[in-house]
């Protein structure tokens, strides 16, 4: 019986305890970190944010109050106008909410704690409808549109301490249109539009020239590295080519040390050839003339009387001549000296396109040929000294004989003209006897016994004269007749001829 009575009152105390923590539960409150608690009534105002609290029916009364974040927009309907008399539109939007500190949410709550949220917001909106007109009319379109932050700032400072009062604060505020009826926006971007398009197109001109300033440079650079390329082949080509010529250079240098060898042997052979043939006959002729010398000794010995008186005569006659006939050997030796000197040279410089080995092989022959030449002339020349001074020792009977020996070379010559005559016809008028034959012969006769009249004319000498002159005494017969003998027997000789 105790025990079911112990029960008992364990189960009554526990429904007492289970009910009165539903009564504590059913009057215990809780807000969240975004709402605050107004506890109003026994005890004054309270504000619990993001606690719980207990509120006493009949005692307390309880409200609670959003401090989340309001947005709505702020378009006044009717047109605002600048400072510059345009009205324009503009549609703004804004964030705003309950300041988190108790004497603001306090304030907010005596503001707005029994207001709809619609309620609410229209007198917010008026307020900085409000505030928003005053901003605009002491800007310019171009500010509005421009400065947008500005714009902004300016409503935030103007606006803080009307929202304190109501215990807000203004999170963002941000301008999303600005319109007007007379397309003075439209019209205000066109220069930036027109300024942006020429940048826009000077950017792209630039950019166009600066594309095409890198093509001609990378042109360029091609175009370098090409001729580059270029030179260094035709480089290599030179020295390949230059390699080749200078082989064949060495092959004809070789070649053309060869030849001048063989050309100098060969031409101081030929030039020891003619030098000795030269030699050679210089002695022949100076053995000629010493004879002669020797036999002109002798009749000078005999004859030395008619040579001072010749003597002028026969410089006139003879010696000036032969010094006029040596003098031109050497003329016609020097001139054939420096002709052949000119070839040399000519044939020298040709050869020194063909390599100086040949110009000194022809050089040297022309050299050779010159000296030939040259000795060749001085013995000419010394031959005909030595016949002029033979011609001086030159005595009456010779003089004689060189007359007489050329009286048949004159008759000669006069009768030559009749050995081109195939046939004479002869044709006889006078009165006197004989053939047409004998008349030619005795034509012939005429002209040989003319001959001697001729010569004296020529010379001024007579032979008549010079024959009685060598005519010797009783005492000399044998050494002068010899002299006359041998005259008058070339005369003979050269009349039978």
């Amino acid at each position: 019986m105790l025990l079911q009575t112990v029960v008992v009152i364990v189960v009554v105390l526990v429904l007492v305890l289970i009910l009165a923590l539903a009564v504590l539960a059913s009057m215990l409150r809780k807000v969240g970190p975004n709402q605050a608690l107004i506890r109003y009534g026994f005890g004054g105002t309270r504000i619990f944010q993001g606690e719980g609290a207990l509120v006493f029916p009949m005692v307390h009364s309880a409200r609670e109050l959003s401090l989340e974040l309001m947005s709505f927009d702020v378009a006044p309907q009717q047109d605002m106008y600048t400072t510059q008399g345009v009205a324009v539109n503009v549609e703004a939007v804004t964030q705003l909410k309950v300041k988190s500190d108790p004497e603001s949410i306090l304030t907010a709550a005596e503001q707005f704690l029994s207001k709809a949220p619609d309620a609410r917001e229209g007198l917010i909106r008026l307020v900085m409808e409000g505030h928003l007109r005053g901003i605009v009319g002491q800007l310019t379109v171009e500010q509005i549109v421009k400065q947008p932050e500005m714009v902004a700032d300016k409503l935030r400072a103007t606006t803080a301490e009307d929202l304190a009062k109501m215990g807000l604060e203004i999170i963002s505020f941000t301008i999303r249109e600005v319109r007007d009826r007379n397309q003075y926006i439209e019209n205000m971007g066109k220069p930036d539009i027109a300024r942006i398009r020429r940048e826009a197109d000077i950017a792209a001109a630039e950019a166009e020239r600066d594309t095409a300033i890198r093509r001609a440079d990378t042109m360029r650079e091609a175009s370098v590295a090409r001729a580059m390329a270029d030179q260094e082949r035709v480089i290599a080509e030179t020295a390949s080519a230059t390699r080749q010529a200078e082989a064949q250079r060495d092959l004809e240098l070789k070649r053309a040390d060869y030849t001048r060898s063989v050309q100098t042997q060969k031409a101081q052979a030929d030039k020891a050839y003619d030098i000795q043939a030269n030699i050679m006959q210089q002695q022949v002729m100076a053995a000629q003339v010493q004879i002669e010398q020797v036999q002109k000794a002798e009749q000078v010995k005999v004859q030395e009387a008619e040579i001072l008186r010749r003597e002028k005569e026969l410089i006139a006659t003879v010696l000036r001549p032969a010094e006029i006939e040596r003098q031109r050997i050497q003329t016609l030796a020097e001139a054939e000296r420096q002709r052949l000197g000119l070839e040399a040279t000519g044939r020298a410089e040709a050869a020194r396109q063909q390599g100086l080995a040949q110009a000194e092989v022809i050089k040297a022959t022309g050299e050779a040929e010159a000296e030939v030449i040259q000795i060749k002339g001085a013995a000419e020349a010394k031959a005909m000294n030595q016949k002029a001074d033979a011609y001086r020792g030159y005595t009456q009977a010779a003089i004689l004989d060189r007359m007489v020996s050329a009286i048949p070379d004159m008759v000669r010559a006069a009768a030559e003209p009749l050995t081109k005559v195939d046939t004479i016809t002869v044709v006889s008028t006078d009165g006197h006897g004989g053939t047409g034959a004998d008349r030619v012969t005795t034509d012939v006769a005429k002209i040989v016994a003319q001959a001697p009249a001729m010569l004296e004319a020529l010379t001024g000498l007579k032979l008549g004269d010079m024959l009685a002159r060598l005519t010797p005494p009783a005492t000399e017969t044998v050494g002068g007749t010899n002299g006359v003998d041998r005259a008058i027997g070339q005369q003979k000789d050269g009349s039978e001829r």
